[in-house]
Formats: structure tokens, sequence, C-alpha cells
């Protein structure tokens, strides 16, 4: 295995933004706006009352559409709690759950209210409001060139490969599970995360059609279970990665593997890469590239393949009409975990791909709600290993923070306002 000359130097010895450190700049203070505080309770107060759900006051008072043991809000500090919302929508409603402005003992079920109701959560004439709080991504982040595009990637995986160890299972996936088989008497699937990672790995490489032989292209290397699969079909593979934390672990976990002769692991942006090759993967890394580099992102593809090859793609997508409206919107995702990032429509893939290469979609699945499981499984493990969290020198903003993340996630799965979608594509 190998690594690019150019690798090491961009974020090695950077200090890793690890919130433990004690750097919120001025999340503890929610700023002074009555107005926006009292616009913000009324219309928070409105659309509990047109959910099935609760808000519950300090002083036990309760109102909403939901009954006794439906999901509910707890203000903890309620003027706090409303002024973040006020002055910055649903950032300050995440950043209101961080410090404990107010709290749920079933988090994932608010945010599926939330997440089913999108549409209608603020008056349409307000809608037209956002522009004010809602400034767009910062220019540093909206992933530009190679130095932009790996600043994203190490404020988010390498906060730590023991921190991503604490909760991912044995494969080091971090994307979703395709599950198979029986489902237990709590509605999710009796089968191990591990069996049903392998077999959405083995899903992406037969579509792309890896076999004995196959020269391999993966752009996002994750952990290397992917590559590991690959070559252990007999193919040779290129994996590209901008997280120099992440590259030494796959190398580590290649050579366990017994298979690190088959696998070259390059710290490198895609865009440089070079060769041929017969196939090429890339499994939940498109949502990082940014909408303005998506057709730089398929045409390299285009570019490397050999005549007849084949490109299998792991994405996750939202409906077209929402990718419209908010795919400038600076959200609590792009702040917190997700720099730069935007997770692209099916539209918007195909669109593209017709547009700006020869690539044609031939083959399709949707594992969407499978990784609203996944998440639930990484969550449920993330909150029963919270003494390790800490013991890593995270601390209990960073833990709200994660937890708030992950349920986020798995309730936008649940209800499907998000889908993940593996696609075969082919070049003539």
């Amino acid at each position: 295995m190998s690594t690019s000359p150019l690798s090491d130097d961009l974020s090695l010895h950077r200090p890793v933004p690890r919130p433990a450190e004690g750097v919120w700049p001025g999340l503890q203070d929610p700023g002074e706006n009555r107005l926006r505080m009292r616009v913000a309770q009324g219309l928070m107060r409105a659309a509990v009352r047109r959910m099935p759900m609760r808000l519950i006051w300090p002083d036990g008072t309760v109102e909403g559409g939901g009954g006794p043991t439906s999901p509910a809000i707890r203000l903890v500090r309620p003027e706090a709690c409303f002024t973040r919302l006020g002055r910055q929508g649903l950032i300050g409603f995440g950043e209101g759950w961080m410090v404990g402005d107010w709290h749920s003992e079933d988090l994932v079920g608010v945010l599926q209210c939330f997440s089913e109701n999108i549409e209608e959560l603020v008056p349409r004439p307000l809608r037209k409001m956002r522009g004010f709080y809602d400034r767009g991504q910062p220019r540093e982040e909206v992933a530009g060139d190679a130095e932009a595009s790996q600043e994203n990637v190490h404020r988010h995986y390498d906060l730590s490969n023991d921190l991503f160890q604490l909760f991912l299972d044995d494969s080091m996936m971090y994307s979703a599970a395709w599950f198979e088989g029986p489902i237990g008497e709590d509605g999710q699937h009796t089968e191990s995360l591990t069996a049903a990672q392998h077999r959405k790995v083995d899903g992406v490489l037969d579509m792309a059609g890896v076999r004995d032989g196959s020269r391999v292209l993966e752009i996002g290397t994750g952990w290397g279970e992917a590559a590991i699969r690959a070559a252990q079909r007999g193919a040779r593979v290129t994996t590209l990665t901008l997280s120099v934390e992440q590259a030494e672990l796959a190398r580590t976990r290649a050579e366990a593997a017994g298979v690190s002769d088959r696998i070259t692991i390059d710290v490198r942006d895609y865009r440089d890469a070079v060769g041929e090759y017969d196939a090429a993967i890339s499994i939940e890394m498109i949502e990082a590239v940014g909408v303005a580099y998506w057709p730089e992102y398929f045409r390299t593809v285009d570019r490397l393949l050999a005549p007849g090859g084949r490109f299998g793609l792991q994405s996750i997508t939202m409906p077209h009409h929402r990718l419209r409206a908010t795919k400038s919107s600076y959200t609590w995702i792009h702040k917190y975990i997700f720099p730069g990032g935007i997770i692209p429509s099916v539209e918007a893939i195909e669109q593209t791909l017709a547009r700006h290469t020869t690539l044609r979609i031939d083959d399709r699945r949707s594992i969407g709600p499978d990784y609203a499981e996944t998440l639930h499984r990484w969550r449920e493990t993330f909150l029963a290993r919270e003494a390790e969290v800490r013991g890593l020198g995270f601390d209990e903003i960073f833990v709200r923070m994660w937890d708030f993340y992950l349920a986020y996630s798995e309730a936008g799965f649940a209800t499907r306002y998000l889908d993940d979608w593996q696609f075969g594509m082919s070049r003539p």
C-alpha cells in the first residue's frame, strides 16, 4: 500500500476540533430579542397543536395535539429556547437541545413529528423572510479546492477513530446498512449490523461488476471495509480519502485482513486521480461534494473508467423540491456535523449524468428505511457507551450534540423525508 506524497502535511499536525476543549463560541448566550422570542413561541405553540405531540412548560402546563404517551418537548428554560429559535430558526432549536434549554424522553419521536410536518411548520408568508436569519453556508465551508474539502472532512472524520469505533460495528461502515431476514418483537431486524453492512457493500460491488482481476477505484475510503471486500474478490483497489486518520486505520485493517498487497490507499482529492479502471465505487461520499461540483465529480468517474466500465454509487437523497428550496441554506447539520455538505435528489443525479457524462443508470435500489434502523442501532450503542465517550475527552455538550445528530438523522429516514439509494451505472 502507498500514500500520495502531498497527503499528510495538510491536516496531520492541526489540532483536532474537539469540543471537549471548551470552544463553543457564543453557545451559552442565547442573546436577547423579545420580539423574535414571542414570534417563535407563538409559532411553536401553533405547530404542536397541529401535531401529535406535547409541549410541557416548567410549571407542568401541557399543550399540544398529542395524548399522554405522545412525544413531548419539556421546556427547561423557555425564554432562552424561544430566543434561540427566533434568532436562528432550527439551528437555534438544535442548540437549545445541546445546552439543555429543552429536553425530551423521546427525541426521535419529537423530530419525526417535525419531519412529517416540515412543509407546514412555518406559515407561508413567513417562509419568505428566511433570509433574515439564514445567511447561507460560509464561503470557506462550501466544498471547492482540495484544501477546503479536506478541512471539512477533518472537522468530522478526524474527531477521533476511537470515537467512531465506540458506536460502529466491526465493519466500521459509516453508512446505511441493508437488512434482510426476520424482524423481532421490537420491530428491529434480528440480523447483526455487521452482516447487513457486508450485504450493503457487496450490493455496491455487484452493481459495479467487481470481480477477480478488476481494477477498482474507490472515492471515499472510510475505514477501508469496501476496499477490503473488493480485494477479497481478487480485485486490485486504489482508494482515495481526504482523512489522514481514516487512512491510517484503513491501512491497519487491510493488513489484518491479509489484503494490503492488493490495496493502495491515497490521501488525495478525487479530482487528482489518474489511471484507468474497470470499476469505480463511492459509498455516501457525494453528499460532501457540493452542488457546484457534482458535474466534476461524475465527469471524473467517467474519465477514469475504461470503456464498458461500471460505477457503483450509494447516496443519501432528498425530494427534489426540498433540494431546490434548501440547497443554499445553512443548517444545524452544517454548523456542527457536516460543514459544506449537501444531499442530492435522484433527479439531480440523473440530470447531472445526462448533461455532463456518458454514464447512465441501469440498476438501482432503495435502502432508506434500513438507514433508520442503522442509525437507531448507532445511537443506542453511543448512549450506552456514553461514559467511554467522555473518557475520550468529549464533554456534555458534545454528547448531547451527537445524540441530537443521530436522532435527527434517524427521524429523517424513518419518515422518508430522506432516502438512500444504490445505483449501478455503465459507461458505453
